[in-house]
């Protein structure tokens, strides 16, 4: 499917996500029905051997940094299992420790890093999710780190509906002050066990969600990072190091391919990312589109970033899309002790 394509197609579901469609499919029922079978079947298959217990990441990161007596910076995640961190066995290798503690390391500053994701969560679970965060007692997060998308296409969710969950909840926590970054759905075409032609309709069913899922999140004020490439090549290319014990969740290795990614956008957000990379770089072909195209590309290239950059005109609003180089993430360790 061409860029163009795909731009239309993610333009009709999150049209469909705003004005309450639901019947926007993602892909023939008959092939969707044959790919859910294989993951699930994969699943089975190599499930032996993944942490049950998701590791407790919940600490302040950066501890020994000065404060000037300001608070920590507040880092929250939502999601499924791969905001959670689940197929690892330690807290450092968990995405939100390395975002959190290459966070402190940019800043220059302590982070606090809290969770909320849920290991099988669909974007329906967001809504329940951005109530928890609203409703503590503390401060609002400084910004909260989205991961959603796989179980949705697993489980059947029409794109329309997974969408309007998605982008309700990045509205909500804008609303309430916090920078939002969304990595949108991974490609489910690099789980080992599913073989063609069903990988290639994993492949664009995930990237016609996550491009969905830009322009939804983009519209609502918050960014996304494409994950669906950078889980695909690099993963495709080293399965036995990037993926878990159950060759469905990723390993440690794996979640620092994508705290990489992840991270600059991170920064980006909260204006600590060095101002000349601000601006698009031509020779890495970054610029402003209208942004169902920019969502489009972001879906074929790994770590691809887009965020609002323009008012809505006569080709709908437009973004700006980002390569952003990555930053190494060394594994991580709270240094107040977990437990929250």
């Amino acid at each position: 499917m061409t860029s163009m394509s795909r731009a239309r197609v993610a333009r009709r579901i999150a049209a469909g996500a705003a004005y309450g469609g639901g019947g926007i499919g993602l892909a023939g029922a008959a092939a969707v029905g044959l790919l859910l079978a294989e993951v699930q079947l994969a699943r089975r298959r190599v499930g032996i051997g993944t942490p049950d217990r998701v590791p407790n990441a919940r600490g302040l990161y950066g501890g020994t940094l000065p404060t000037a007596g300001e608070a920590p910076l507040r880092l929250m995640m939502l999601g499924d299992s791969t905001a959670a961190g689940q197929g690892v066995h330690r807290a450092g290798q968990t995405p939100g420790a390395l975002l959190a503690s290459g966070l402190a390391a940019v800043a220059e500053q302590p982070v606090e890093l809290d969770s909320v994701a849920q290991p099988g969560a669909c974007s329906d679970d967001l809504d329940r999710q951005v109530a928890l965060v609203l409703s503590g007692s503390g401060r609002v997060p400084d910004i909260c780190v989205i991961m959603v998308g796989a179980n949705d296409v697993t489980h059947r969710m029409p794109a329309t509906r997974s969408v309007r969950h998605l982008s309700g909840a990045v509205r909500r926590l804008r609303t309430a002050g916090a920078e939002v970054v969304v990595g949108t759905c991974p490609d489910l075409g690099t789980i080992e066990r599913v073989r063609q032609p069903l990988r290639w309709v994993a492949r664009r069913t995930s990237r016609q969600l996550a491009a969905a899922q830009t322009i939804g999140v983009v519209e609502q004020g918050g960014r996304t990072v494409s994950l669906g490439d950078l889980l695909g090549p690099e993963f495709a290319k080293n399965p036995r190091e990037l993926f878990g014990p159950d060759n469905y969740h990723p390993s440690a290795e794996g979640y620092s391919t994508a705290a990489m990614a992840v991270l600059p956008s991170v920064c980006a957000a909260l204006g600590l990312w060095p101002a000349d990379e601000e601006h698009p770089d031509a020779l890495r072909r970054e610029g402003f589109l209208p942004v169902a195209r920019a969502a489009a590309e972001a879906a074929s290239e790994a770590g691809t970033e887009v965020a609002a950059a323009m008012p809505t005109g006569p080709r709908g609003p437009w973004a700006l899309l980002k390569r952003r180089r990555r930053r190494r993430v060394a594994e991580a360790e709270p240094t107040s002790p977990s437990g929250v």
